[in-house]
């Protein structure tokens, strides 16, 4: 199986049921042209995207996809002979040949794989705002936030970072609102709440360096087969929007970062995008159109996205219509909804006159779908009811041990697993907040200069100054310990008449200082 894939150019997904059963393959030279991979809970939809992402492998195309249950790991140990897999390959008309796969696993949070970090101004402004949850008007000073950071080359790479961006715009509202508009600090405030429960979520662990290079998404081990990289997704699952914006900002950077090369005889990179769904819920437009614009045009940069969700409706039409190669599994239609979803799907299919696809939507079992891939001029294939390929890696999570063994022996090993802190917009203002406050400081210190410290001096000399009341009142507390008599508190007239001698004498001190400060340099000036 592995080897007619290959060679062919092809990935063997599955063979037709029809009066003429025939392999139903995935061309890899239409693979960028997207795809999706629709069906209810339990219909064998995370087993399809298994034998779809080893198929890639074993064809050399690295593969990304996050794990939502933890059971694609088990891509890294091979397969067992099971009786159903077994009989499965010999009605496909093939040998069950288990096998493992090169595979890195990751893990935003750095618990089950390498972690992966990109800086705030990676980011952006759009997905941090939809990942806080901003209204448009503290969105908008979001966007001043970054580009005063931008003009001034302050670099924002995690929270503090933001937060210490915030405190600037903050005390320098006034000013920038005559060039940006209005900073309010009820906005300010709102969007510092909203890092707060960020952080408290994990995302600081996220929002950081050294930052994910993509390259290293886009390996092959020595055998020439793509790396299936595997995001561990269970808890960033608890996350909806962490989730999805991060899946968002990795589609982004590839967009931004590969160069355009065309449609190559098979993709550079397909990525897989689970419970698709979190990514359009409650999206606002400037998102949706951000998502169509980089699903329309990332093809030309080599790169294949599949879509996984359980109902088509979850994905916008405009971002359907891209899809090409798609595959069907079973959908229950017990509610309205789901009656909409069933003719939505078999409306998207090219036409089987041997059979009516709406009905057949709803008796497929499990292992089973219908599937309609790109043919050679890139339009589709008719639909067709076929059996799905037995996977040749473990069906099911890998342990603990088995996992951690995996992260071991990893290339990419001690290059991310350490967070470093460079200098960045936090220190950046802080060392701009020491400076501003030299100067007010150093004049606060000089005030009356060495005139002020003769000054001072001499008022204690003379008796009237603060050192002779402290020694005074030394005085009184040694005389009271030895048991003389403790003296009275002072009436309110000797209290007015003390501070005014002691005010007199400083004068008089700062006067003769003056006097002596002049003679000084002016001693020095004439030599």
């Amino acid at each position: 199986m592995t080897g007619a894939a290959a060679s062919e150019g092809t990935i063997l997904v599955g063979r037709s049921t029809g009066p003429q059963p025939k392999p139903e393959r995935l061309s890899l030279r239409l693979a960028n042209r997207h795809g999706l991979v629709a069906g209810a809970t339990g219909t064998g939809k995370t087993v399809t995207l298994q034998v779809l992402a080893e198929g890639f492998s074993n064809a050399g195309v690295p593969v990304f996809a996050a794990d939502i249950k933890g059971d694609l790991s088990g891509l890294a140990a091979p397969g067992e002979a099971e009786p159903h897999f077994v009989k499965r390959a010999e009605e496909l008309g093939i040998a069950y040949e288990p096998d493992r796969f090169p595979t890195v696993f990751w893990d935003v949070f750095g618990e089950q794989g390498h972690p992966i970090r990109c800086t705030v101004t990676e980011m952006g402004p759009l997905l941090l705002a939809r990942l806080l949850e901003l209204n448009d008007i503290q969105e908008g000073v979001l966007n001043i936030a970054f580009r005063v950071a931008d003009e001034n080359q302050w670099p924002v790479i995690d929270l503090k970072d933001l937060r210490a961006l915030l405190t600037f715009l903050s005390e320098n509202a006034k000013e920038l609102s005559g060039t940006f508009g209005n900073i309010s600090g009820a906005s300010i405030g709102a969007i510092q709440r909203a890092l707060l429960v960020l952080e408290n979520q994990g995302a600081d662990k996220f929002l950081g360096e050294p930052a994910l290079n993509l390259a290293d998404f886009m390996r092959t081990d020595r055998e020439g087969r793509g790396f299936v990289n595997i995001l561990a997704a269970d808890k960033l699952m608890q996350r909806p929007r962490l989730y999805a914006s991060f899946l968002l900002w990795m589609l982004s950077e590839l967009f931004e970062q590969l160069p355009e090369v065309g449609d190559l005889d098979k993709p550079k990179l397909v990525f897989f995008f689970d419970e698709a769904h979190l990514l359009f819920n409650d999206a606002p437009k400037a998102l949706l159109d951000a998502v169509e614009q980089v699903v329309r045009l990332i093809r030309s940069k080599g790169v294949g996205v599949y879509f996984v969700t359980q109902n088509p409706l979850d994905v916008p039409e405009t971002v359907l219509g891209q899809l090409g190669n798609r595959v069907q599994h079973a959908l229950r239609a017990f509610t309205p909804r789901d009656q909409r979803a069933v003719r939505a799907a078999a409306e998207t299919f090219r036409q089987n006159p041997g059979f009516d696809v709406g009905k057949a939507i709803t008796e497929l079992a499990v292992g089973e779908a219908l599937v309609s891939f790109l043919e050679a001029k890139g339009t589709p294939s008719m639909v067709e009811r076929a059996l799905i390929a037995p996977p040749q890696g473990r069906v099911g999570p890998l342990t603990p041990a088995e996992r951690a063994a995996v992260i071991q022996q990893s290339p990419l090993r001690g290059k991310y697993d350490e967070a470093v802190d460079n200098e960045s917009a936090y220190e950046m203002l802080a060392k701009r907040k020491q400076l501003d406050a030299a100067p007010a400081e150093a004049a606060a210190q000089s005030e009356g200069g060495l005139s002020g410290m003769l000054g001072g001096l001499l008022g204690g000399i003379f008796g009237g100054g603060e050192a002779a009341s402290k020694g005074a009142a030394k005085g009184a507390a040694k005389g009271e310990s030895k048991g003389r008599g403790r003296r009275p508190p002072p009436s309110l007239a000797e209290q007015v008449i003390g501070n005014a001698a002691r005010s007199m004498a400083r004068k008089v001190g700062t006067e003769v200082g003056d006097a002596i400060l002049r003679n000084v340099l002016g001693g020095l000036t004439k030599r």
